[in-house]
């Protein structure tokens, strides 16, 4: 009978605990008072702020270890299951593809997944959109007038374009917009395209290098990503007093939306609060912030807007790319091959 009743009051505990963790979901996160640690390849100052804010609603501490794009992701995939990483952000797609390749994400949970439209993550939902950035042309308004502007990015390899325009290729950024290409066009006309790339751009290291010396007149006009402009016009606009944003569209591979991502380790030790972090980050308060705050760049949370400044989403007529497939090795070779890194 003694054995029965303390089964009895066992299951009775269980019973109350599971009530009290459905009731109080927060209770469980009471358990981890070193929290997480993210391995972040976003602004510095998006993700403090995503941070922040989930540390504010949910009370798990978020530890932010920085680096750029292919740098961490190189560093995960070295680290392997002994990372101390519970969750890895990035920019661009390529480097949360180098992960995922390597077999080191948890698939995410159903209820993350269903925060994002299908458009802004991978089918295999082991990651997932947590904001966006489209490709632009920034060129100096005083040199080109709107009908002297290239009408495709492939128009930039031809001779016509030879000293006048500039890009970033060591960048993650660029890489990924490249990625992009490879994945539209293949790898013939990219060999193509990057070798009239060499012969007609002039490098610059840093998407703001490249609109500031646009801006001076350096070169007529530059490939990188929308919100530096809207950056530095939120500030004192002295990088961008001269120069304006050429959109593509028509499905150009120049029209191409970059994905930043966000996804859990597998070898997290934490991974239900990773897990809630990258759900915050995709949902209604991480979206908040890109609408509200000054990163400029695009929600992509269902039913979430973006910073009013911005050219809707749905206008730039974008390309379909499944990020899952942006090849950031091959295109590193590529660019090798063409002299360009």
């Amino acid at each position: 009978m003694k054995s029965s009743v303390s089964a009895l009051s066992a299951l009775s505990r269980a019973a109350l605990l599971a009530v009290a963790a459905l009731a109080a979901p927060l209770a469980v996160f009471a358990q981890t008072p070193d929290g997480i640690v993210v391995y972040n390849a976003q602004h510095t100052s998006l993700t403090q702020a995503w941070a922040d804010g989930f540390t504010k609603e949910t009370g798990v501490k978020v530890t932010l270890r920085n680096g750029g794009d292919t740098e961490l992701g190189n560093q995960i995939v070295q680290e392997g299951a002994a990372s101390p990483a519970d969750v890895f952000l990035t920019e661009n797609s390529p480097a949360m593809v180098l992960v995922d390749n390597a077999k080191l994400f948890a698939p995410l949970n159903a209820a993350t997944l269903a925060e994002v439209s299908a458009n802004f993550q991978p089918a295999h939902g082991r990651w997932i959109g947590i904001a966006a950035r489209s490709t632009v042309f920034v060129y100096n308004k005083s040199k080109l007038t709107a009908a002297q502007l290239p009408k495709s990015m492939l128009d930039l390899a031809d001779a016509s374009w030879k000293g006048r325009w500039a890009a970033s290729p060591s960048g993650a950024d660029f890489q990924a917009i490249v990625s992009a290409l490879l994945e539209l066009k293949g790898e013939p006309a990219t060999a193509a395209w990057l070798k009239g790339m060499k012969e007609n751009y002039t490098a610059y290291k840093g998407n703001s290098t490249v609109m500031k010396a646009v801006n001076a007149g350096e070169v007529e006009g530059g490939v990188i990503y929308h919100y530096y402009y809207f950056g530095d016009q939120a500030k004192t606009a002295e990088n961008s007093k001269n120069v304006d944003l050429h959109y593509f569209r028509n499905q150009d591979p120049g029209a191409f939306v970059s994905i930043s991502g966000g996804g859990v380790l597998a070898s997290s030790k934490h991974p239900t609060e990773a897990q809630a972090f990258v759900k915050w980050i995709a949902g209604k308060g991480g979206q908040e912030i890109l609408k509200t705050g000054n990163a400029y760049e695009y929600a992509v949370g269902k039913g979430q807007a973006s910073n009013a400044k911005l050219v809707p989403l749905a206008d730039l007529q974008a390309p379909k790319v499944e990020p899952s497939k942006l090849n950031s090795k091959k295109v590193s070779e590529l660019m090798t091959q063409a002299g360009l890194l």
